[in-house]
């Protein structure tokens, strides 16, 4: 009975984050790792979390494929490659607790660096550094949302430019942490879900995504950059408090 309220409260949580992330373009992904992670071992929590956001993300990027910058994802997967590269020699897996603190930090890391030092992604040389900062912040905290925001905030791009970009860029680095915790460190696909239930969610995250981008497309941009920092500030310091409950208890 609890594996299945489980998987059922999963499901809801996909659904749930899938349509905040198809409006903000990444707070979803954040909140969905932090409920995954406190059901799972950390292994299986990223994998799924890998082909769900995976899924998301792409068909996110699909629907707003017109707005996709492709010069910037370039530069984005040449710094990602390198990263996968560079940390499979490292094979190292995060505790749950670690995991949790780097949930809740990020957001706070990103809103901590000042307008004057955001960076401008669409530098190639940038753009490379925010696919290695990003894959790197994938592995060990299962997104990299807040930190891939920072390399946004000095572009001149619209709100559906932004969701759109970095809605691949999400893609690629949700794919390199299914490559490394689905393949590089399990034996015999043992972090991998139920192929039914993985169905399921994936199904609940296009329900959601296909949702979320029809109040996207009724939003304005002034409410989009506002309310994203707002809500994810909020949710960095959930998880940083259940982080110090399970430190402590």
């Amino acid at each position: 009975m609890q594996i299945v309220f489980i998987s059922f409260l999963i499901l809801i949580s996909t659904f749930a984050t899938a349509f905040l992330s198809s409006i903000f373009g990444m707070l979803g992904g954040l909140i969905l790792m932090g409920v995954l992670i406190s059901f799972l071992p950390v292994g299986p929590a990223m994998v799924l979390h890998g082909l769900i956001q995976a899924t998301s993300n792409g068909y996110r990027a699909w629907i707003n494929r017109k707005d996709i910058n492709w010069k910037i994802i370039l530069t984005i997967l040449v710094g990602s490659t390198f990263s996968l590269i560079i940390l499979y020699f490292i094979a190292f897996e995060p505790s749950k607790i670690l995991v949790l603190f780097a949930l809740g930090s990020l957001p706070y890391l990103a809103w901590a660096i000042p307008k004057e030092l955001s960076l401008d992604i669409t530098k190639p040389i940038t753009g490379f550094s925010a696919g290695v900062v990003v894959v790197g912040s994938n592995l060990l905290s299962g997104t990299g949302g807040p930190i891939l925001d920072i390399f946004f905030q000095k572009v001149d791009m619209t709100r559906h430019e932004v969701v759109a970009t970095k809605a691949v860029a999400q893609t690629l680095g949700h794919i390199s942490k299914i490559l490394f915790f689905g393949i590089f460190l399990s034996l015999n696909f043992e972090n991998w879900p139920n192929i039914y239930f993985l169905f399921l969610a994936i199904i609940f995250s296009i329900i959601g995504t296909t949702l979320g981008k029809q109040v996207l497309d009724i939003i304005d941009d002034r409410f989009f950059f506002r309310w994203t920092q707002i809500i994810v500030l909020i949710v960095g310091g959930i998880f940083i408090i259940r982080a110090l409950y399970l430190l402590i208890f």
